[in-house]
């Protein structure tokens, strides 16, 4: 079996090594933050609460996901277009790296000096630092020249390739990076032009509504992009992990597709309680959120058959009992199902959140955190977790030694037991009124707040039961560089021969890309417009 690429490797792993680098730091506000929330800490008075939580979730939600999400798509790229990234592909993405690690330090150094605790959605009018918007157009702009790195050795494979039909892997990892480079105009837009500007104090004041919907422009297809890498997993790689096939390759295509139509034109869903949108266009917005459900089902009846044909195909008998035959011991499939299986809740969770009756009664508590916390934090990060343990042996060529495996099922388990207490006990002292983005506060020993402080001690013990959570897979990834040599085959899975031919039609670019634009332009141009012609605007504060 031919090894993988060493440049590449190196471009791949330096990529892996920085997320879970920003995963422990992020870990680490996560807990003191946790600890502060419960009443069982007392932060120095030179440390503030809102600095942790803006560091927690810039580490954890932007830049730990978007550096494992590069490093995986160019590891599966270089191995299915070739078997090796094209020196103009293997460029860029040093080029991306560099800046989007710029723009990472640059941010934390900021963040961490206490002049931008305005969370990770830094919404106007709270105005931070004008360094800290340079920090997140860096990593933007950076994550851009890594994806065409990605789309350049997809066309260039496509030239050499004639009439054939592209890897089912790099195939999803375009769909992955187009939904990244679109939505991210949104956001790219709001720092640039508004709020750079305005935070140097070039203007006076900031259009709120426009800057909050630019960045909801951005923010919900955000959710997908962490979600399609965990898909594409789930989809390509957990087939070959269990030893059986891919359902249906047109079916896998065409959710991706749907994904990207309808995972943009929705970021109202997340403006539903705010003034300034007409009803009608929030209206649209919700139910093309419930578009996203159709792939979203697609993936969880292609990913069920596939387990119930391997299940059959070993002799299986009766109703479940191809559940048996699944491998619970491998933490290279044990893991990403545990993400797949939670994510029936999160999925569930999200359909309130859409509703605009149910969403005005969760909107401002912990419900949403612990949502939050069920979809990037299970099930995408149980996900990535499960990949590094074939991926990381794979590009270095080591093995997945049985203890290692072992540690990895103890680690899956320790974090979906704290996770199981910490958003447990978010959705349930949401029910309860219990607000968001807040710090420790009894309000007076007001009644209301002395119930919800159980909870929040829940909250605290499941924080710190994920923050071991983080040193054991920090402890993993060091056991996985230091494992034994050999090789270790890059799971790419084959398509089942029961499944029908994928039609040329998915792989029409310009077609699915002139929807996904028709569609944003129907969503959002008038809307937008309004809010530019009556501009109610705002001076910045500093609230911290």
């Amino acid at each position: 079996m031919k090894s993988f690429d060493r440049s590449d490797s190196k471009l791949v792993l330096a990529h892996v090594l920085f997320a879970f680098a920003a995963l422990f730091i992020g870990g680490v506000a996560g807990l003191l933050q946790s600890m502060v929330k419960s009443g069982s800490i007392e932060l120095p008075a030179n440390i503030g609460y809102y600095e942790l939580l803006t560091a927690h979730g810039v580490l954890m939600a932007l830049i730990f996901t978007t550096y494992f999400i590069v490093g995986f798509l160019y590891s599966g790229v270089s191995h299915t277009l070739g078997g090796k990234l094209l020196p103009v592909s293997r460029k860029l993405g040093w080029y991306g790296y560099a800046l989007m690690s710029v723009g990472t330090v640059m941010g934390v150094i900021v963040i961490l000096l206490g002049k931008a605790s305005v969370l990770y959605t830094f919404y106007a009018p709270m105005k931070a630092s004008p360094w800290f918007y340079i920090a997140l157009a860096l990593v933007v702009v950076g994550s851009w020249l890594s994806g065409f790195g990605i789309f350049y050795q997809y066309i260039r494979w496509k030239k050499g390739n004639k009439g054939k039909l592209s890897p089912l892997f790099a195939y999803m990892s375009v769909v992955t990076m187009l939904l990244w480079q679109i939505c991210t105009i949104g956001v790219a837009i709001e720092v640039v032009v508004q709020l750079i500007p305005w935070s140097f104090g070039w203007v006076d004041t900031v259009n709120v509504v426009l800057s909050r919907t630019l960045f909801w422009y951005f923010g919900h297809p955000l959710v997908y992009f962490w979600l399609l890498p965990a898909y594409i997993c789930w989809y390509v790689v957990i087939p070959k992990v269990i030893g059986g096939k891919i359902f249906s390759d047109s079916l896998a295509r065409l959710s991706f597709m749907l994904f990207l139509l309808f995972s943009i034109p929705v970021g109202f869903h997340h403006q539903l309680m705010e003034p300034g949108i007409s009803p009608f266009w929030k209206y649209l917005q919700v139910v093309l959120t419930f578009m996203v459900i159709i792939p979203s089902l697609m993936t969880a009846f292609s990913m069920f058959a596939t387990f119930e044909l391997y299940g059959r195909s070993k002799g299986a008998k009766g109703t479940f009992g191809w559940v048996k035959k699944l491998p619970w011991k491998d933490v290279r499939f044990f893991a990403p199902f545990m993400g797949m299986l939670i994510f029936i809740p999160a999925g569930a969770g999200g359909i309130i959140n859409a509703s605009n009756q149910m969403n005005a009664v969760v909107h401002n508590t912990l419900w949403v955190t612990g949502h939050f916390h069920i979809t990037v934090a299970t099930s995408v990060a149980l996900t990535f977790f499960g990949i590094l343990y074939w991926l990381i042996p794979a590009i270095t060529g080591r093995v997945l030694t049985p203890r290692m495996n072992k540690l990895g099922m103890i680690q899956t388990i320790i974090w979906c037991v704290g996770m199981f207490f910490m958003s447990g006990a978010m959705h349930i002292v949401g029910l309860f009124g219990s607000p968001r983005r807040t710090a420790y506060n009894t309000y007076n020993d007001h009644p209301d707040a002395v119930l919800w402080m159980p909870y929040h001690v829940a909250m605290a013990i499941g924080g710190s039961i994920l923050f071991i959570g983080v040193i054991l897979i920090v402890y993993n990834i060091i056991g996985l560089l230091r494992a034994p040599r050999g090789e270790t085959e890059y799971p790419i899975g084959e398509v089942s021969e029961a499944s029908e031919k994928t039609p040329a039609f998915l792989e029409r670019w310009g077609l699915w890309i002139g929807i996904a634009v028709a569609l944003i332009v129907f969503a959002y141009t008038l809307p937008l417009v309004d809010m530019i012609m009556n501009n109610v605007p705002s001076p910045g504060y500093v609230t911290w």
